[in-house]
């Protein structure tokens, strides 16, 4: 039997964009159901589990607004706090760059945010797959759910957005990640070059351990994404007995519409990543504030959800465009490693620590 539900606000997905959509509806005042296709949030971990530090978000989006109160974490989440970020051109040629942030779990990341949003008075359930939108209510696994507003937060290939008729990111980066167990250095390396064409590999440490993983442009690989991450194992001189796990980044910026109608996208699945670094939880979680407010305050008075990307434009999508802008500069050399090579040494350590920022590079 299936069973129906009424509620202001449904979100699909319960990572970080759904989790602090979900709590900031909540606060507002709102009715809010999370529904979550997996039946342990968090599980399995699919990303590098990095997270900058709330000085450097502070500094690469200048005029966001509360950054400290909404992304302070507890102590026991930062499980390796870090001071640089290693970068390594094709010949190997490394520039170490300041910047201060901190490898977290990011399934008890993801519970932690959950639990937040129940505490805020919303509702999840897991184990239910979003299956689509009939006569305007929410298709799940034995449900139908009736909401004023529906939120995707499930992910760059979403099936809310889908549903919606709303487009996906343009670029869609493939990537893999794995945990390697031993002793690394204490800092977040990324690799470029033919090592991940038109992406980059990553070694992320945490205590006894790293997250080891590596993503590629479509347009520049030659080999699967499988195939490069075995080579890259294999150049590093790292084993590991457990399966890596795929996924896709959004590399083209934030998508041009997120809303339409009473459905709103929020993180990956609105492209509302760093497209220098595949960087997005920080964002998410941003984003989700926004769309948490703007959700409710349309439930309650009627404003209009397209608040939701005025506030995003005004104090986030600036230095996700000039990242954007970026990596498009730096397409004109992913084909060539000499191109990048060159490139990369042009920009020398001053450019490079403004590229990992989301700063202008040129001039």
């Amino acid at each position: 039997m299936v069973e129906k539900v009424k509620v202001d606000i449904v979100v699909i997905g319960a990572g970080p964009a759904g989790s602090t959509t979900a709590e900031h509806a909540a606060m507002n005042g709102a009715d809010v159901l999370v529904i979550e296709r997996r039946k342990v949030i968090g599980v399995p971990v699919r990303c590098g589990e990095y997270m900058p530090n709330i000085e450097e978000i502070e500094r690469i989006f200048p005029d966001a607004h509360e950054i400290g109160s909404l992304l302070e974490v507890p102590n026991d989440l930062r499980v390796l706090d870090q001071d640089t970020i290693r970068i390594f051109s094709p010949s190997m040629r490394a520039w170490d760059v300041p910047f201060a942030g901190y490898t977290t779990d990011r399934d008890r990341f993801d519970q932690h945010l959950a639990r937040k949003a129940e505490k805020a008075g919303a509702r999840i359930v897991t184990g239910k797959a979003f299956l689509g939108i009939r006569d305007g209510n929410v298709i799940v696994d034995g449900m139908e759910i009736e909401a004023k507003v529906i939120v995707g937060a499930d992910g760059p290939l979403s099936k809310v957005g889908k549903s919606a008729g709303l487009k996906r990111s343009t670029d869609l980066c493939p990537a893999v990640t794995v945990q390697v167990e031993g002793d690394f250095e204490p800092m977040c390396q990324m690799f470029f070059g033919s090592v991940a064409p038109g992406g980059y590999g990553w070694i992320i440490p945490k205590k006894g351990s790293a997250n080891v993983g590596l993503g590629v442009a479509n347009r520049f690989a030659k080999m699967t994404v499988g195939e490069y991450f075995e080579k890259f194992m294999e150049m590093k001189g790292l084993r590991t007995e457990m399966h890596p796990m795929g996924k896709f980044d959004p590399m083209s910026g934030p998508v041009k519409q997120a809303v339409k109608g009473n459905v709103m996208l929020v993180g990956d699945a609105a492209g509302q990543v760093m497209a220098v670094n595949g960087g997005g939880i920080p964002i998410a979680m941003l984003c989700g504030r926004f769309a948490g407010r703007a959700a409710a305050m349309h439930v309650k008075n009627g404003s209009p959800l397209s608040d939701y990307e005025s506030m995003c434009r005004k104090q986030i999508y600036g230095p996700l465009m000039t990242a954007v802008h970026t990596k498009y500069l730096a397409n004109t050399c992913f084909g060539s490693r000499w191109r990048l090579e060159w490139a990369m040494r042009m920009l020398g350590q001053r450019r490079i620590n403004k590229l990992i920022r989301c700063k202008p590079v040129i001039p």
